[in-house]
């Protein structure tokens, strides 16, 4: 990305974010995965970003909160990596039903479902930046 730039509109930017992290491979996208918190995670260890997209965690119930902290630990020992998704605009219920969803993909499929919602995180996030 930095070596395409300057880019020559806010189109431009994204589609050359797209078109990167689709060329990119596993170990690329694992690394990016790494550097998410879990879902339901307390407020403290998340960036302010992280904090924003994932507000719909916010005020849940006790239950899903330890419902989701449970189903991050299950999903890591499944699939190897942080369960992703793109938590703008969701509630913590329904966060917590996709992850259920989703631990029944198998290891290959739900690397490309994470990596699709990543996908979403990064368009939502560039979005952010060339507004401002």
């Amino acid at each position: 990305m930095l070596a395409a730039r300057p880019f020559a509109s806010d189109a431009e930017l994204l589609s050359a974010a797209e078109r990167v992290w689709w060329s990119l491979g596993r170990a690329d996208w694992l690394e990016a995965f790494a550097a998410h918190p879990r879902i339901g995670a307390r407020a403290e260890a998340m960036t302010d970003w992280a904090r924003r997209e994932q507000a719909g965690a916010n005020g849940a119930a006790e239950a899903t909160l330890a419902a989701l902290a449970q189903g991050n630990r299950t999903y890591e020992e499944r699939f190897g990596h942080v369960f992703l998704i793109c938590a703008t605009g969701r509630t913590a219920d329904e966060m917590l039903g996709a992850l259920r969803g989703r631990l029944t993909n198998d290891p290959a499929t739900e690397l490309r479902v994470a990596a699709q919602e990543q996908a979403k995180i990064t368009r939502l996030r560039l979005d952010r930046l060339v507004v401002s």
